[in-house]
């Protein structure tokens, strides 16, 4: 199997003998090459002596006068922000509890895109060198958002928001397309290749273009994928054994405890749980329903150990999915602390 999702930092980063991964120099060296920290041909001495020095000691203290001499207040802001994330890195034992940590205590005080980044390597990591093609579409899910359509035959298609947001922009159709969209004239449909599990192997070589469509209806294939996925997640993190399926609904008397994969479903769970009026339209972009069980009932909360637990993805209002991993690692009854 190729290697794939290169571009991430993976293979920068160390593994620990538990099996977790720590932060290196090499891994801090290739968050400040980022377009945001690289020097610019009209970036000021102190900016290039400042990051020319963070090259050599990434783990280097930074006082706040080297960031306040900075003439370029962008410049300065980034570093502030880059100093932060580099502090939570260096302050956690591992990658996954550094990643925890972001949602712990006053909210996440870094860009979605280091949040992003954490969560594919860490995907990455899970996944290992035995993924399967349909299962690493599944987990992009996890760190992009997806948009989602309703084909007329019925299919529900996911597809990378951000690609398709390019294709479909007049800058992908060059001059071209800037003359359609002053005339408000319709662009070309967005077609892309849809992933399956007979075609998986297509996804190897292709793996960062993140170009592939995937059916999310039952049977298809891609909601098993996550739930595999979702799996790997929690018992790395949570060292829990549990099984993950989809459902039609929930039809249970003794419903006691539930997670949104995202903010709508998290919302809209709380309110079909609670016997909240749920309108048509909104019950309408909940996506999928998946019952989440224990191996061991022990691990559990003992005032509902042995129950299911029903976890749930929905679409916002202009049908994008926005999933986030961490809900599964911060909101499962467990009986222990993690």
């Amino acid at each position: 199997m190729p290697d794939y999702w290169r571009s991430c930092g993976y293979r920068l980063l160390d593994t620990t003998a538990s099996g977790r991964l720590r932060v290196s120099d090499d891994f801090l060296r290739s968050l400040l090459a980022r377009p945001e920290l690289a020097p610019l041909p009209e970036s000021c001495f102190a900016e290039r002596a400042l990051h020319e020095s963070l090259h050599d000691e990434p783990r280097r203290p930074v006082p706040q006068d080297e960031v306040d001499a900075l003439a370029d207040a962008d410049a300065r802001e980034n570093y502030c922000i880059w100093l932060r994330f580099r502090a939570r890195l260096l302050a956690a034992p591992d990658l996954e509890s550094a990643y925890v940590a972001l949602f712990q205590g006053g909210g996440v005080d870094v860009p979605p895109l280091f949040v992003h980044q954490l969560t594919q390597i860490l995907l990455r990591h899970i996944l290992g060198e035995s993924a399967q093609p349909l299962q690493a579409r599944a987990a992009e899910m996890l760190y992009r958002p997806q948009t989602v359509s309703v084909l007329p035959d019925g299919a529900v298609m996911a597809a990378d928001l951000e690609t398709v947001d390019r294709l479909a922009s007049p800058g992908s159709l060059g001059s071209l397309g800037e003359l359609l969209a002053r005339n408000r004239t319709p662009t070309r449909t967005i077609e892309l290749d849809v992933l399956s599990e007979e075609g998986g192997d297509a996804y190897w070589g292709r793996d960062e273009n993140y170009e592939f469509a995937v059916s999310l209806n039952r049977g298809a294939g891609t909601l098993a994928a996550l739930c595999r996925v979702l799996e790997r997640w929690i018992r790395h993190f949570l060292a829990v054994e549990v099984e993950i399926r989809p459902r039609r609904e929930i039809d249970d008397a003794r419903w006691a405890w539930h997670v949104g994969l995202d903010a709508e479903a998290s919302a809209l769970l709380d309110d079909l749980y609670n016997r909240v009026d749920v309108g048509a339209d909104r019950q309408a972009r909940l996506l999928s329903l998946f019952e989440l069980t224990f191996a061991s009932p022990a691990a559990m909360r003992s005032s509902i150990a042995g129950r299911p637990v029903y976890l749930a993805m929905a679409l916002d209002e202009e049908r994008r999915l926005k999933l986030k991993p961490q809900n599964v690692l911060l909101n499962l009854p467990l009986a222990r602390p993690q």
